[in-house]
């Protein structure tokens, strides 16, 4: 299956390369496609990691295995499998990874620990042992290449490459982040997105490596939907190398701490709405600000209503300013909200305020900016401080056309 570029696509950011991160891809043939779908990166010793996970009671091997390794809080490799998620395989698929965590242990002689797996694509077939281990050989033989390359790797349903990069001074040292992301269905987490990897040449202790993230992680990854789907295998990892030489950050009073946090919030915002601009199916990137609300917590409950409904999705794939649909959206969220303090806006102009339609309402800078590939939609509640942002997409026959043809 073939897919046509996203509209919303971007360029893939100059990522320069990172010491202590070795990438190589090899081909081995998890679908007939002709592309490298085995990704392998090799970490240097004393890299700290740090993971979120999803949250699906049916997660894959990978995952659970993953939960375990990012406590340990050291990696050494980094094997991403595509074209087979290896989710719903019982004790076939768990010793599949186990097997592939082997064999690189051995060829990089560290603990299978050390070693993370991850793999996206379909769901309830076992990851061919065979494939995997003759793809991680050719990997092992391969030139070290890019993240861009890493990035096409791991894709599945993906029209485009996804990075960022992101660069802070940590007193007199510069430090440098690249992520890849892949993902563009089964998007609606509720801790990350499908795959998603931050590497640093940054020194950072593991334990606030990982508090840095799962901060991040609730400002962007888990403010992302394409579908309302969370898959069995989301997984988002960050490797901290050490290799750029700066005293390591232990805690937020580190220096350079918040200059750190900062570029790795930015990279991880970029990545998630990387995803969403390459929704399935998508025409439109869609901003939706919920204010007013109780506490920031419903606000994100209210927001993702919204963003989740098919009837709100769809109208903007129709260019229909239908602010009755996010009424009926706020209204189903299950938080406080009052119906005659509801403010509804459509790229900064507002169609309803305090539970009515505004008067002699001009449609017509409506019309231009729902035509538009980039949409804003403000809800305000007028019940408290709370407020969230969240990011998705409209809703094609793209959609349904990719996910009816997905095992072909």
């Amino acid at each position: 299956m073939t897919l046509a570029r996203s509209p919303l696509a971007r360029p893939f950011p100059p990522c320069p390369p990172l010491e202590g991160v070795t990438i190589r891809t090899a081909r081995a043939g998890y679908k007939a496609w002709d592309r490298d779908d085995l990704t392998l990166i090799e970490l240097a010793a004393g890299t700290a990691a740090a993971g979120v996970f999803t949250n699906s009671a049916c997660a894959s091997s990978e995952v659970e295995l993953g939960r375990g390794q990012a406590k340990l809080g050291r990696a050494r490799a980094l094997v991403v499998n595509a074209g087979n998620s290896n989710a719903f395989t019982g004790r076939r698929g768990r010793h599949a990874v186990e097997q592939i965590m082997a064999q690189v242990a051995q060829a990089l002689d560290c603990l299978p620990s050390d070693v993370f797996v991850s793999s996206t694509g379909v769901i309830g077939v076992p990851l061919p042992v065979d494939k995997a281990q003759a793809g991680i050989a050719a990997a092992l033989d391969a030139k070290p290449c890019g993240f861009e390359d890493a990035a096409r790797a791991i894709a599945t349903t993906d029209t485009f490459a996804k990075g960022a990069h992101a660069a802070a001074l940590l007193g007199e040292r510069q430090v440098e982040l690249c992520g890849i992301i892949k993902g563009s269905g089964m998007i609606a987490p509720d801790m990350a997105t499908m795959l998603g990897y931050v590497f640093t040449d940054a020194a950072v202790e593991p334990a606030f490596l990982q508090t840095m993230l799962e901060r991040a992680n609730a400002e962007t990854f888990s403010c992302i939907t394409v579908d309302g789907d969370t898959s069995t295998s989301d997984t988002v990892l960050v490797f901290a190398t050490g290799r750029a030489g700066n005293p390591a950050l232990e805690d937020w009073d580190s220096e350079g701490a918040d200059a750190f946090y900062a570029a790795l919030l930015s990279v991880c915002r970029e990545l998630a709405q990387l995803v969403v601009r390459d929704g399935e199916g998508a025409t439109k990137f869609v901003e939706i600000a919920v204010t007013g609300a109780e506490s920031d917590t419903s606000a994100r409950v209210i927001a993702l209503a919204i963003a989740n409904s098919p009837l709100v999705k769809t109208a903007i794939a129709g260019g229909d300013a239908n602010w009755g649909r996010v009424v009926m959206a706020v209204g189903k969220a299950g938080e406080p909200a009052d119906r005659d303090r509801l403010s509804i806006a459509f790229g900064g102009l507002w169609t309803a305020r305090d539970g009515e339609p505004v008067p002699d309402l001009d449609e017509a800078p409506l019309a231009a900016h729902l035509a538009g590939e980039e949409i804003a939609i403000a809800a305000d509640l007028g019940l408290g401080e709370g407020r969230a942002t969240v990011w998705t997409c409209d809703l094609t026959h793209g959609y349904i056309s990719i996910n009816a043809d997905y095992r072909s």
